[in-house]
């Protein structure tokens, strides 16, 4: 579809109070722009419910002197080979690494890849960031 399309929305006006101080907060440039990211975020939490093709990175915090952590997360990164697209890996500092594993795939395979990683003993943080492959969304 070319252009945009309009509609009207009727709120209570404590509610428009409350949204136009997040527009501005979070600087979107119009009304517009923050009610589309909203929108887009809520298609996003759907498709991840949906359990259909995801996008998605695992980020993980570790002491990269744990051997048998690293051996773990990488058993269990060779299990899930399939929705993994890349691993990057980056020192931090002497003892603490940084890993951020780049997905795409069913969402409860994310979901059950990102269970296995975050119960390796030893991991000082993890989180999983969902997002959409972007087919959906425009």
């Amino acid at each position: 579809m070319n252009g945009v399309a309009r509609f009207t929305v009727s709120l209570d006006p404590e509610l428009l109070q409350a949204f136009d101080g997040l527009v501005k907060r979070e600087g979107f440039p119009t009304r517009s722009e923050a009610v589309q990211q909203l929108m887009r975020k809520a298609l996003v939490e759907k498709a991840w419910e949906s359990h259909g093709t995801v996008a998605g990175a695992m980020v993980m915090v570790y002491d990269h002197h744990r051997h048998d952590l690293i051996q773990k997360l990488m058993d269990i990164q060779h299990d899930y080979g399939h929705i993994i697209i890349s691993v990057q890996h980056v020192h931090l500092d002497h003892d603490n690494c940084l890993e951020v594993v780049t997905l795409k795939g069913q969402a409860t395979a994310i979901r059950d890849l990102e269970g296995a990683l975050n119960s390796v003993k030893g991991m000082k943080h993890s989180s999983l960031v969902m997002t959409t492959t972007g087919g959906e969304i425009s």
